[in-house]
């Protein structure tokens, strides 16, 4: 689906805040509201609009150790990897890459003992995991919870 300056105005309104009223959205990219409905109904649908969430600061939510922990696995077992990884509450987010590590997940758990506890009891456990390398996140900010592509 092409996206227009309007679509992307109203994307970029609700990764701000996803709160938004359709009345203000509308107000906002200059528009009727039924036409900022159809729109956004449009993207939805689409699946360019994949979800509505909630941004939580991890340290006031007591989480105060976070890291990036890449994965050394077994190329034909990713799947089950993924899988494993996915039932982990400390895992937020997990990547297949190119280069050094074949996956790079975000962990964030209460403390470093947690943290000790994520990376060495649950995810070192796997038995396709055979290495990991801990970078510890001293401080992050998340920037945008979504990107908005630009026009071509």
């Amino acid at each position: 689906m092409d996206l227009d300056d309007i679509d992307r105005a109203i994307l970029a309104m609700l990764t701000e805040d996803a709160r938004v009223s359709m009345t203000q959205l509308a107000d906002a990219v200059h528009i009727s509201r039924a036409s900022a409905h159809a729109r956004f109904k449009r993207l939805v649908d689409a699946q360019i609009i994949t979800g509505f969430t909630v941004t939580v600061d991890p340290v006031r939510a007591g989480q105060h150790a976070s890291a990036y922990v890449t994965l050394a696995v077994e190329q034909p077992q990713w799947q089950e990897v993924r899988k494993r990884l996915a039932s982990i509450p400390e895992v937020h987010h997990i990547a297949l890459i190119g280069g050094e590590f074949d996956v790079i997940v975000l962990v964030r758990a209460r403390d470093n003992r947690d943290l000790r506890r994520v990376v060495l009891e649950e995810i070192q456990s796997i038995a396709a995991v055979r290495g990991t390398r801990t970078q510890i996140i001293f401080e992050d900010t998340q920037v945008m919870s979504g990107s908005i592509p630009r026009k071509a």
